[in-house]
């Protein structure tokens, strides 16, 4: 430091550690800032992702109900139809359709 300065040293010396100070807290502000960013983005990011969800639950709701639908709408006709093409061929379906039969006209 200067010694011929009109300002006292003492006030000098002061300012100058207050500027180190402020230097040395930088980079701890500096990540502080940063990570707080990084943490409202994850939130935002967890918000998101929840809506999406729920939309999603939404259009599986709408899905599931119209098949529901679908099924319940079928003739019986039909059902038996699909019933007969599933079982047919199949050695195990055909004994116990067979086992049933025998069952009932007892």
């Amino acid at each position: 430091m200067p010694g011929d300065t009109p300002v006292n040293a003492q006030i000098t010396d002061s300012v100058t550690q207050s500027n180190v100070g402020v230097l040395g807290d930088a980079p701890a502000i500096a990540m502080a800032n940063a990570y707080q960013v990084f943490a409202q983005v994850v939130g935002a990011s967890m918000q998101n992702a929840v809506s999406n969800q729920q939309g999603a639950n939404t259009v599986d709701l709408a899905v599931t109900t119209q098949g529901t639908n679908v099924l319940y709408a079928m003739a019986t006709s039909t059902d038996a139809k699909a019933t007969s093409e599933i079982l047919g061929g199949n050695p195990v379906a055909e004994a116990l359709t067979s086992l049933q039969a025998a069952a009932r006209a007892f």
